[in-house]
């Protein structure tokens, strides 16, 4: 069996230098000291990098296809979140010297599978000796100036909705989840959005994110959440992270617009889980019966 040790930093770099970019944009791309790429002018440039670690992202035994389409969706779901659409990716590798060859080249097959899907190009990166397989991925995209969504934006009266189901992470949809893209254009295109995240450290804890930022509270129903056939509570499911799904607020009209629109259903639903509050009245979350829920971890936390 053929390990790192064999192939080498260069052996591995001269195969991937073999899936040339297609896009003439591409000035320059794998083999090179940097990338050159074209700007397109008219549009913002956005930029997201994410980390994944053996032992806390996902594990060795787990197919490495599967683990290369993560490590790239993560970053594209980041994207999408801005209501932009990525471009090109960099693919930074820490793996152990024994490590097999075909290990490696299974997880590049995962990411360029997922890239080919989204219009994405890996176009360079970095290679290192590590302990464990870590795996840092950089995109860029690009969005309108006018349309791009930040978590800064959400207004009182406004309705929170959520894209797909929300759960499924336990059972192994962390790795096989689609970052929403086209959904995310579909509704700049049809609607004005407040405010935008997407969910990887939990419903509860990244609607949180959006109140901090805007300086509004909200009203969560619990019940309202739609659940993934494989969630074991909506408790469990509201906290776990990694769904991947968008989470937005927009005009209650807007929002019943969108949920009249929506094109994804029934693979992908649009739902309204809440409503944006005034800022004293904080996050209330309440289940079936109209119960004040509370939680004492809202979500995942790195440390």
């Amino acid at each position: 069996m053929k390990t790192m040790r064999d192939a080498g930093e260069f052996g591995l770099i001269a195969g991937l230098a073999r899936h040339r970019p297609r896009s003439r944009r591409v000035l320059c791309g794998i083999g090179d000291d940097a990338a050159v790429v074209r700007p397109q002018p008219g549009n913002a440039s956005l930029f997201t990098t994410d980390m994944l670690i053996e032992g806390v992202h996902f594990l060795r035994s787990q197919p490495a296809a599967a683990i290369g389409h993560k490590a790239i969706a993560a970053s594209l779901s980041d994207i999408a979140a801005m209501a932009g659409v990525p471009e090109w990716a960099l693919v930074s590798l820490g793996v152990p010297p024994g490590l097999s060859l075909k290990y490696v080249q299974e997880l590049y097959r995962g990411m360029r599978r997922t890239c080919r899907t989204f219009g994405v190009e890996i176009i360079g990166g970095d290679t290192n000796r590590s302990d464990k397989i870590i795996l840092a991925v950089f995109v860029s995209g690009r969005a309108n100036p006018r349309q791009t969504v930040l978590r800064s934006g959400a207004r009182p009266q406004d309705a929170i909705l959520v894209t797909g189901r929300i759960g499924g992470a336990a059972s192994g949809g962390h790795l096989r989840f689609a970052p929403r893209v086209a959904e995310a254009q579909f509704l700049i295109k049809h609607a004005a959005l407040h405010a935008m995240i997407d969910i990887s450290d939990g419903l509860v804890q990244d609607l949180r994110h959006i109140l901090t930022q805007s300086n509004v509270g909200a009203v969560l129903h619990l019940d309202r959440v739609p659940l993934s056939p494989a969630a074991r509570s909506v408790r469990a499911a509201v906290t776990a992270g990694e769904d991947f799904e968008l989470l937005f607020t927009a005009a209650e009209r807007d929002a019943q617009r969108l949920m009249k629109m929506w094109p994804f259903g029934p693979e992908v639903l649009l739902t309204r889980i809440g409503t944006i509050t005034s800022p004293q009245a904080g996050l209330r979350i309440f289940d079936a019966r109209g119960k004040a829920v509370t939680f004492p971890q809202e979500g995942f936390r790195h440390f």
